[in-house]
Parts: structure tokens; C-alpha cells; sequence
């Protein structure tokens, strides 16, 4: 397996080696597994639809590491969605999703943190876009512990799931296994409770708005041959982004409280772009825009310059979000020069994931 030069600063440089596990090892329980919970199956199928997320930043990136979550970060939910359907069964567990191995960790996660001696069958499907920054991965595992929650009588809370999928947050490798991945705890929350979040190390809750209600979201996700996933994502986020965060996170975390927060309380979407724009710049979230070059920051450039409200950079990127009263057509009009076009029309999500318990029918 690989072995990667962690460097901080002129005096932090270790060395972090590449571990890839089979699903269901190395599970985290957090002390759940300690407590007794009284299971009660649902008989048929609980569905949960769960809205993925736009990660606008993370706060401090010295403070997290594959398998260590937190770093603190910012982002809101949006309306393109996972959906997990969860039901028991005695023994075994079947799982119908295409990145399987991702889910499976999580399942035997779950089973060992209640307790849970029985099977099931997880059918899953995600958004279809994968590592461009829109969350698939958080989203559909969080989808999928929600469900499987319910389904054995809800022994943990929404917000007792999304530390527990933190704390065990894995990435497929490739092979039928699977290795710790960074996690920041931004997607789970506003998955599973909808608006703006903003997170504080060790996935904290720290803040949750309603964000930009009524207003449109285009999505547009620029061809890049720059991976933002693997060892790659690894070196990035380890390396420059938390040389960069030695020097701005107070910054940043300044620019969020003082003025971040209260532009969300009053519903002031200018404000809020502003601030996020200035960011941009700013410790890791510039190490993550120019991991695919200047050209993100042309491409962000002109949409700012065409008036657009909020434009910001999803996670490693290369997805940029578009927050805007005007239309998909002065959008298109903008970027068409740039050679890029709308993956997708849609609208912040501020109630969060949903779910449906399925009666089975009796004939």
C-alpha cells in the first residue's frame, strides 16, 4: 500500500500509511454498543430519501485525517437525492447498490453498534455523481443508517447516526475493500436536517439555517483529468490545504461568525456569496480550487462578474454551485463562452432527508 508525506509546517512531517481493511473491520461504536436497546423490527420496508450537499469549506484541516474526523466546515443541502430501502430479515443481508462494499461497512457498523443479530435487504441509489463534490457517498450511507434505523425500532437518534457514520466514514478502494476517507461531519448533518450547517471539529452541530428559500441552484461541473479522490485527494488535503490553514483558519473561522451567521439570519444571500467568495481564496479551500488550476477561478470569476448572487466550489471540487433569482438561461448564457454548460437545475433542500415506512400487503 502506498505511503504519503503528511506535511504541516516546517516542523510536522509524518508519514501516513495507505491501509486498505475488508468491511465490517476496524469499526468505531462510540460506546453505543454499551448501552441495551429494546429492537423491534418493522414488518416491510422503510424508504429514505436523503438530499446530497454542496461543501463550501472546511474550517480547519489540522484538525482532521482519514479515520480522525472533524476540521470543522460549511455547506447546505441541495435537492438532488439518495435513496435507501431497508427491510429485515432473519439472518443475512443482501445489498443492491453498486458500490457495495461502502455500504457494507456501514451495515455491520450499525449491527454492532445495537446490537442487531438479524439481516437485511438495502436496496440504494445514489445520485450518480461521484467525486465532483456533491456528497455521494456521505449521503447515501447516512440515507441508509437512517433506514436501517427505523427499521429495528429506532434505537438511535438522527443525530447519534451521523457521528457514528463520522466515525467509521470509508471510500471503496476498488478491490472489495475499503479505507478511511476525510469526513467533516457537513454532509450528514445537512442530509439529515436540510438548510445551511456549519460544523465544529469532532462533528459538531454548531449552526442550522434555512438558506435561500425559493432561490434557483445550477450545478456545473467542469471537465477536469485531476482526480479528487484516493490517494490524490490524500496528498492534497494533507499536505498544502493544512500548510494554508495554519495561516487563515482563524481568519475563517472569524469570517463565519462575524459575518457568515448573521447574514444567514437574515436571509441575505448577497452577503452570504460575498463572504464565501472571499474564502475561496483563503487556507485549504484555496489549495482545493487550484488543485485543478487557475481555470476554476476564471470560471468562478466570470459568473460573479455576470451578477450571479453565490458562487462557490464544492469540496475538492470541480462542482460550482450558482445560487440566483435569475434563470437557466442567463446562467447558460454566461458559462457558454466558458464552454460549459448546467448539470443541473434544482433548489436548496432546508427540511432534510425524509422517511416512509412501507406496510407489506397482506393478500
Amino acid at each position: 500500500m502506498p505511503k504519503l508525506m503528511i506535511r504541516g509546517g516546517d516542523l510536522d512531517l509524518v508519514e501516513y500509511e495507505f491501509q486498505p481493511f475488508l468491511p465490517g473491520n476496524q469499526v468505531n461504536t462510540l460506546g453505543f454498543d454499551k448501552e441495551k436497546y429494546h429492537l423491534k423490527p418493522v414488518k416491510g420496508t422503510v424508504a429514505v430519501t436523503a438530499p446530497a450537499r454542496i461543501h463550501l469549506t472546511v474550517l480547519d484541516m489540522n484538525r482532521f485525517a482519514p479515520g480522525h474526523p472533524g476540521g470543522g466546515g460549511v455547506g447546505f443541502a441541495v435537492r438532488v437525492y439518495c435513496t435507501a430501502e431497508v427491510s429485515c430479515t432473519p439472518k443475512d443481508v443482501e445489498i443492491d447498490y453498486p458500490r457495495e462494499p461502502v455500504l457494507r461497512h456501514h451495515v455491520e457498523v450499525f449491527r454492532k453498534a445495537v446490537g442487531y443479530q438479524g439481516g437485511f435487504r438495502i436496496t440504494a441509489r445514489d445520485h450518480q455523481y461521484h467525486h465532483v463534490g456533491m456528497g455521494s457517498t456521505s449521503t447515501i450511507c447516512i440515507a441508509t443508517l437512517n433506514a436501517m434505523n427505523r427499521a429495528v425500532g429506532s434505537p438511535l437518534t438522527h443525530d447519534q447516526l451521523r457521528l457514528l457514520m463520522g466515525n467509521n466514514f470509508v471510500e471503496e478502494t476498488g478491490d472489495g475493500m475499503v479505507a478511511f476517507g476525510f469526513e467533516t461531519g457537513v454532509g450528514p448533518a445537512v442530509s439529515t436536517h436540510g438548510g445551511m450547517a456549519i460544523m465544529g471539529d469532532d462533528l459538531t452541530l454548531v449552526y442550522r439555517h434555512a438558506f435561500a428559500e425559493g432561490k434557483n441552484v445550477f450545478i456545473v461541473i467542469p471537465a477536469s483529468d485531476i482526480s479528487s479522490a484516493g490517494t490524490r485527494e490524500i496528498e492534497l488535503l494533507m499536505n498544502r490545504a493544512r500548510n494554508l490553514d495554519y495561516k487563515d483558519r482563524d481568519l475563517k473561522c472569524h469570517m463565519v461568525l462575524m459575518d457568515l451567521i448573521p447574514a444567514l439570519e437574515r436571509g441575505d444571500v448577497v452577503r452570504a456569496g460575498n463572504i464565501m467568495w472571499e474564502i475561496e481564496f483563503r487556507g485549504s479551500k484555496r489549495a482545493e480550487v487550484e488543485h485543478h488550476g487557475f481555470r476554476i477561478y476564471q470560471y468562478m470569476a466570470k459568473l460573479r462578474e455576470a451578477g450571479f448572487e453565490f458562487v462557490g466550489m464544492s469540496s475538492v471540487g470541480p462542482t460550482i454551485a450558482v445560487i440566483t433569482d435569475r434563470s437557466r438561461k442567463d446562467v447558460e448564457k454566461a458559462i457558454a463562452e466558458l464552454g460549459l454548460r448546467v448539470a443541473v437545475e434544482t433548489k436548496v433542500d432546508n427540511k432534510g432527508m425524509r422517511i416512509e415506512e412501507r406496510k407489506e400487503e397482506v393478500s
